[in-house]
């Protein structure tokens, strides 16, 4: 016998519409979640005119396990983010890196009926990650997605002696900053206007600049160079402006997806030996490690909350669209 469900899909017109859907019964390997919490973020806006169901930042209480899976029992809490499995014999994931798995199956391109907008999803047990219980489920849920975001580059490439630039106080930026200064980082927010300012301190930043209508960074009077810089606003635009407060060696992350190019000095860039690096997700290994981390440093993510309903979903959706959220939303069945 399947599990019969609600899930909130994407459709033509933008709007989520709600459906019912019947998950057939599960293989040896599966495992199904009865949905508690989901995030809502800037993918689910790219694909809200996708038939698919949206939501890829879940959490919920595990309903029922294949016979094969071993890691997990019902009644454990759970959370699940971008992939679903991973083939686990290519180059990338026999080396601990399967988030690069070139067969990867993920939201958006397989798994359409898997989104975390539903009351029961059906999940590979190799991506669940058990919540630890020092985490909320409000907190898990953007876990997920931002917050992988951002601990990816910040675990594997900053150092405590490390000053890190923040470009924006969004859903990626207000993670990124508490998850560097609590590994000890010196924490440095750019933002276009004056009216985070407060907020970016309060949650762990150390210097604050403004950059609107500035085309020379140098004239920002910044006290040391930066290191580390994070580019976590949605704004496309050329890196050179940065260049002038940018150490020898320093290394630019680009977070977001969107449209237009980041532009780089190419003589600025040889010279200082500047390096600007992509990067995807998390592994599982990191994953568990932001998740234990944010539990034992008091990591917190802020949130609006909406109620699990289509009005609830689509009134989620629009804020998104407008770039009104602050900073993170989250949709639960409570």
């Amino acid at each position: 016998m399947g599990f019969e469900c609600i899930q909130f899909h994407g459709s033509p017109s933008g709007q989520i519409v709600q459906r019912k859907f019947v998950h057939p019964e599960l293989a040896s390997d599966e495992v199904a979640v009865k949905v508690t919490h989901s995030g809502l973020c800037g993918t689910d806006v790219h694909y809200s005119r996708a038939d698919m169901v949206l939501g890829h930042e879940g959490v919920g209480i595990v309903h029922s396990i294949g016979s094969g899976v071993s890691s997990l029992k019902v009644g454990d809490r759970v959370g699940w983010g971008y992939p679903n499995k991973t083939c686990g014999q290519c180059e990338w994931c026999l080396q601990g890196e399967e988030n690069y798995c070139r067969n990867i199956q993920m939201f958006g391109i397989a798994d359409f009926e898997q989104g975390s907008l539903s009351s029961l999803a059906v999940r590979k047990e190799q991506w669940l990650f058990k919540i630890p219980e020092g985490v909320s489920s409000e907190d898990a849920a953007p876990f997920m997605c931002g917050g992988v975001t951002v601990w990816t580059p910040l675990i594997n490439h900053v150092k405590p002696y490390h000053r890190v630039g923040i470009v924006g106080i969004g859903g990626l930026g207000h993670l990124a900053i508490q998850f560097a200064k609590k590994m000890g980082a010196e924490v440095v927010v750019f933002s276009a206007t004056d009216s985070k300012r407060e907020e970016a301190l309060q949650l762990g930043a150390k210097e604050f600049y403004t950059t609107k209508g500035l085309d020379d960074y140098s004239t920002l009077g910044i006290t040391k160079k930066i290191d580390r810089l994070l580019i976590s606003s949605s704004t496309k635009s050329s890196l050179a402006l940065f260049y002038p407060i940018l150490n020898p060696k320093a290394m630019i992350f680009p977070l977001t997806f969107g449209d237009g190019d980041l532009t780089v000095p190419n003589a600025g860039t040889i010279q200082n030996g500047i390096s600007i690096s992509g990067t995807m997700i998390a592994t599982r290994f990191m994953q568990n490690k932001l998740l234990e981390f944010a539990g034992r440093n008091d990591v917190h993510v802020v949130a609006e909350k909406f109620p699990m309903t289509v009005e609830g979903a689509n009134a989620a959706l629009e804020r998104l669209k407008e770039g009104k959220m602050r900073y993170r939303a989250v949709l639960s069945w409570d």
